[in-house]
């Protein structure tokens, strides 16, 4: 047996048994092949090396000389040079099972030390503008003409220091505005975008989640979209009326257009060519819409929309245990995060606003 296919077999077990997503497995691919190459440079090729070499390989002493060289030569992060632990570890339980080891090597390494990081999230004043100032593009006129909904636009833009040569929205419309067919094709495509930033914000799924839904993933009748989450678990999240609205809207724009099927099975998200959307698709869409917005200084990716979403509904009172079953955590330690971001705004509202801390705790306090 050689390692590539010990390594085939783990890759098996975490997609077939595990049941982790096609990124983790490339993930856990790409660190151990990494890894070997880093611990048995002798072996001009990865179908080379034997249960011997893999054995030698796979020692605390070499494990340490691969953070080492992951830190200080790569210049990793600790965060990433602690991934790279976590999947020999599990590589090396894995081949426990097997009989090739006889202990894990890795858990006897000490790990870097990482800074915790808060969760990112936008402020809630900043999602409130964004929706307030795109809520043209998710209208029930489905097929506007050019000119018309170009007026609209202008008019619904308006105030003092707009000027429409600035806006790239409007300088894209204008272009297109001779062109009805492409003209529509990019109103579809605002319409999308927006749908997409909607559903992330308002359900808090995963990006994987949101490219993965169907069309039937969606009860209109009793406002639930089903959600295929890590590990194949199934979880029904409760969706507010404006959403299923906007979802509704969206799906009278795919059959206009004639670029999507009505079968249930068929992707729920589209492009106005009717090709399923993709994550990177997904990614383009969120930095594109909030990188035309007001207000959004932080990192802009659909895992902030999904911080968003869980902040807001801590501070607003929601208990962490809904918390968890809402955003599909498999542990209440992963949604307990969230708590740090509150305690955090409470304590810098304490130090601003409260008069013992202004005073210094003095006055006999």
């Amino acid at each position: 047996m050689i390692l590539m296919n010990s390594a085939d077999k783990y890759l098996e077990y975490i997609s077939v048994v595990r049941r982790y997503s096609k990124r983790t497995q490339d993930i856990y691919s790409g660190v151990l092949k990494e890894f070997t190459k880093y611990a048995v440079p002798e072996a001009g090729n990865q179908d080379q090396i034997t249960d011997e070499m893999l054995k030698e390989a796979l020692t605390p002493l070499v494990i340490r000389g691969y953070i080492v060289e992951l830190l200080e030569t790569r210049k990793m992060s600790p965060r990433t040079v602690n991934l790279h632990i976590s999947v020999l570890s599990g590589f090396c339980g894995f081949l426990m099972k097997r009989g090739l080891l006889t202990s894990n090597p890795a858990r006897s390494v000490p790990r870097p030390k990482q800074e915790k990081r808060l969760p990112v999230f936008y402020r809630k004043e900043a999602m409130a503008g964004y929706f307030a100032a795109s809520d043209i593009f998710a209208g029930e006129d489905i097929s506007p003409s050019p000119d018309e909904f170009i007026q609209k636009y202008l008019a619904r833009n308006y105030r003092p220091g707009y000027r429409p040569e600035g806006d790239p929205v409007y300088i894209e419309m204008s272009r297109l505005s001779g062109k009805p067919e492409r003209f529509s094709a990019l109103l579809f495509e605002k319409r999308l975008k927006r749908a997409i930033l909607s559903t992330l914000y308002s359900t808090g799924i995963r990006r994987a989640e949101l490219v993965s839904l169907k069309r039937g993933s969606i009860d209109f009748s009793r406002r639930i979209m089903k959600v295929t989450g890590k590990g194949d678990k199934t979880r029904e999240i409760p969706l507010v009326p404006s959403l299923c609205k906007e979802i509704s809207l969206y799906l009278q724009a795919v059959e206009a257009t004639g670029c999507g099927s009505r079968k249930l099975d068929m992707p729920l998200f589209v492009t106005s060519k009717g090709t399923p959307i993709y994550p990177v698709y997904v990614d383009r869409a969120v930095k594109g819409e909030l990188g035309e917005a007001e207000g959004f200084t932080a990192r802009k990716s659909p895992h902030v929309l999904r911080h968003t979403l869980a902040t807001e509904l801590l501070e607003d009172g929601t208990d962490l245990n809904t918390i968890k079953e809402l955003l599909g955590h498999s542990s209440l330690a992963a949604t307990q995060v969230y708590t740090h971001n509150s305690i955090a705004k409470l304590k810098k509202v304490y130090e601003t606003a409260h008069p013992r801390a202004k005073s210094g705790g003095k006055h006999g306090d």
